[in-house]
């Protein structure tokens, strides 16, 4: 009987084994063109995006507004004064060593007085007392013990007052008590303004005015219209020295050691453009 060899259809309909590979490599192929256009869709997106934000920061557009910074400064004279100075005592006896600081006390007190200095602006502060010692060496030099050397007592005394040149005067003068046996360290006069807050506010007006005339004169310049304000942002105030080199700090600067000052302050605003 003869053998035959089927290589066609099979006699269930079926198809012969290297048609189903070719048929798997085609949907295959199909697959791998459908991804490959959507990744390069993709890709065209994310260029475009790219190229889009860079094209915005070279060429600002109208959403992007104007942001400017404006500036007030004020010079104007301090109107309170603080001077303050220390004077001391010392004795191996501790009331012996107060007595003295007492009677300096007073003698301190009629002086200011004097000179015109009202009763209510001075103030004298608690005694402060410190037991002192002095170091005993040997021949070599070696620290072998401490001896108690007396107490030491020590006041200070202050003046505040809007009589700012008087009080001026009298922080130089108080070398004078020196002949009265009172040996008074005194400190470099503080400088105070008592209308910060309406100079703050007066000033901060102001900076707002410098802020949108300067966002007038940009929008002008570009042939556009200033739209409405959207956001404000106040900067940290401060207080220099006149014709002085200080710089500006991030906390504000205060200054106090001089009777003229300049106060500066700036204002940033951002507007719209239409």
């Amino acid at each position: 009987m003869e053998r035959v060899n089927v290589t066609g259809p099979s006699a269930s309909g079926g198809t012969s084994l290297p048609d189903s590979v070719s048929l798997k490599r085609e949907r295959s192929m199909s697959l791998i063109g459908v991804l490959g256009t959507f990744f390069i869709a993709v890709a065209i997106v994310a260029a475009a995006s790219v190229l889009s934000g860079a094209w915005k920061k070279t060429h600002p557009t109208h959403e992007n507004g104007i942001a400017v910074t404006g500036l007030a400064q004020q010079d104007f004279q301090s109107d309170l004064i603080v001077w303050s100075g220390s004077f001391s005592q010392r004795s191996m006896v501790m009331k012996e060593a107060y007595d003295h600081l007492k009677q300096n006390v007073a003698n301190i007190r009629q002086y200011l007085v004097s000179k015109g200095v009202k009763e209510q602006e001075i103030v004298f502060s608690a005694v402060d007392i410190r037991r002192e010692y002095r170091t005993i060496r040997n021949d070599k030099g070696v620290e072998i013990s401490q001896e108690f050397d007396g107490f030491t007592l020590t006041q200070s005394v202050s003046v505040t007052s809007n009589e700012v040149d008087k009080i001026e005067g009298v922080s130089r003068a108080v070398t004078d008590l020196i002949e009265q046996g009172i040996e008074l360290y005194s400190e470099a006069p503080k400088y105070y303004y008592t209308k910060l807050a309406d100079l703050k506010i007066k000033m901060l007006a102001a900076a707002t005015q410098d802020a949108r005339l300067r966002a007038e004169k940009i929008a002008t310049n570009s042939k556009s219209d200033l739209g409405q304000l959207r956001n404000a942002t106040m900067g940290v105030f401060q207080i220099t020295a006149q014709n002085s080199s200080e710089d500006f700090t991030y906390g504000g600067t205060f200054n106090t050691s001089s009777k003229w000052k300049t106060a500066a302050i700036t204002v940033k605003l951002e507007f719209g453009v239409d």
